[in-house]
């Protein structure tokens, strides 16, 4: 074949002329670098290749990491894990094998994407994400996603997700508000993690999380100063009175203290608080994860004590009681999971006092059936939505929407077994979800998300909005 044969058959000397037309009406200082990113605007996008590989996540634990190509680069993304999986829930794959890894290798999800996954979606166009998603549950065929994994299927979603972004020239998060039909972005409030106990930290705290929410901030940046200077002021009075081993941190980066009751808790978060000059500009949030210590109808709050007296066990009657106290002493804005995953009755009960915001978590799974129950029997008023426990961002986008409808609170959420990936950063400016659930102001996965932040409302200037006193919908 000649030249002329070759540009006749691919019609490029007519791309080409008005590649160069296109270059002189701007004036273009670089013609060639000019000409050539035209002509690479006039190709559609669709995905090359798929390539996933193995890594570890923030705990040393083996998780999934995908590369996307298509002829505008490479997209990455890699997904987080949390501790123990709910019967709800989406299901991770891993390959089990005691001898690699403990049992928590993720080769067979790896091998999914890089055999199957990627067959399915080469030759597509990113930016259409639900048709991408769908092509994966179609493959996969199961209700959990445990064929090909969710951790595999959420991988390739987000990255994506990116590509469809980067093939549209709009930031990420602009891409998913297109997505979900929004018009308004929205800075989320952060919920710093601030102490750590509950299981998996090694003091005898009973709940899972202390967190500090700077409501009262003007801007994101502000908040995360605000965050900040309360986590250093914390760690001084933690040293003050425990002694620098009660400043180790959790797996978030949360403090882990020697203390053993939820008011000792609240207390050194208050005189940190006070120390900033913060006081009524931040709220405070405690995640109780009460499944994690109700024995039959009972509540253990001396489930972590070595020296248990037998009288704290509680009922939902007292648990409710304990609850109404702590809210008219402290600043209390939000309670995460405060009985256990199906008490419903209870969490109904609690949830029609107004006291505060009442998040699911353990109680929903970002489960779509569990979310349409509890919003029909009024048994939170916040859905804590972790991206992994669904596996697609589709179907994280209408479960938000879902919750939403019914005016409720959206906090969107980290695990505890994180990488680098900021994604959740862009998706909760997106979806205006007002809240997010990112850890403490400290390890480098948890201030990827925080940073990405800072970015976000640095490029959307004077139209960035931070949602402040405004953070949830009003009970």
């Amino acid at each position: 074949m000649s030249v002329q044969e070759y540009l006749d058959k691919h019609m490029l000397s007519r791309k080409i002329e008005d590649a160069v037309n296109a270059a002189v009406r701007a004036k273009s200082p670089d013609p060639v670098l000019f000409i050539s990113n035209h002509m690479k605007k006039a190709v559609p996008s669709v995905i090359t290749k798929v390539k996933a590989r193995q890594i570890l996540d923030s705990r040393g634990i083996p998780t999934v990491e995908v590369d996307l190509f298509t002829n505008k680069g490479m997209f990455r993304a890699s997904v987080p894990s949390g501790d123990s999986t709910g019967m709800y829930e989406a299901v991770e794959l891993r390959d089990g094998d005691k001898g690699t890894y403990l049992g928590n290798a993720v080769t067979k999800a790896v091998k999914n994407i890089n055999e199957k996954i990627s067959e399915a979606l080469v030759g597509m166009d990113p930016t259409v994400q639900l048709q991408i998603d769908q092509a994966m549950i179609d493959l996969d065929k199961t209700e959990k996603k445990s064929e090909l994994g969710a951790n595999a299927i959420l991988a390739v979603s987000i990255a994506a997700c990116k590509a469809g972004a980067a093939e549209k020239e709009v930031p990420l998060y602009k891409h998913i508000a297109d997505l979900s039909g929004k018009t308004n972005t929205i800075l989320p409030v952060p919920a710093f993690t601030v102490i750590s106990g509950g299981r998996y930290s090694g003091n005898s705290l009973p709940i899972q999380d202390i967190m500090i929410l700077p409501t009262g901030a003007g801007r994101f940046e502000e908040a995360l100063q605000m965050g900040s200077e309360t986590y250093h002021h914390l760690k001084a009075i933690i040293t003050e009175k425990y002694g620098a081993n009660g400043c180790n941190v959790g797996e978030d980066g949360g403090f882990t203290p020697n203390i053993s009751s939820i008011r000792e808790g609240l207390d050194i978060v208050q005189e940190a608080i006070g120390r900033t000059g913060y006081n009524g500009r931040i709220k405070i949030g405690i995640d109780i994860a009460a499944t994690d210590f109700c024995i039959g109808t009972k509540y253990d709050l001396e489930f972590k004590s070595p020296n248990k007296s037998g009288q704290n066990f509680k009922s939902g009657e007292d648990m409710i009681q304990m609850y109404k106290d702590i809210c008219l002493d402290y600043p209390i804005a939000s309670i995460e999971d405060p009985f256990d995953k199906e008490d419903w009755e209870h969490s109904k009960r609690f949830c029609s006092l107004g006291l505060c915001q009442v998040v699911g978590d353990d109680l929903l799974m970002s489960n779509p059936k569990r979310i349409e129950r509890a919003i029909h029997e009024c048994a939170c008023n916040s859905l804590l939505l972790k991206i992994n426990q669904i596996g697609t961002v589709t179907e994280a986008v209408e479960v938000v929407k879902t919750a939403k409808e019914a005016q409720w609170g959206v906090v969107v959420s980290h695990r505890c077994g994180e990488t680098n990936d900021s994604f959740i950063a862009d998706f909760a400016v997106a979806l205006g979800a007002g809240q997010i659930k990112a850890g403490a102001p400290c390890r480098g996965e948890r201030l990827a998300k925080y940073n990405q932040l800072l970015r976000i409302e640095e490029e959307l200037g004077d139209q960035a909005v931070y949602a402040g006193e405004d953070w949830r919908p009003s009970c």
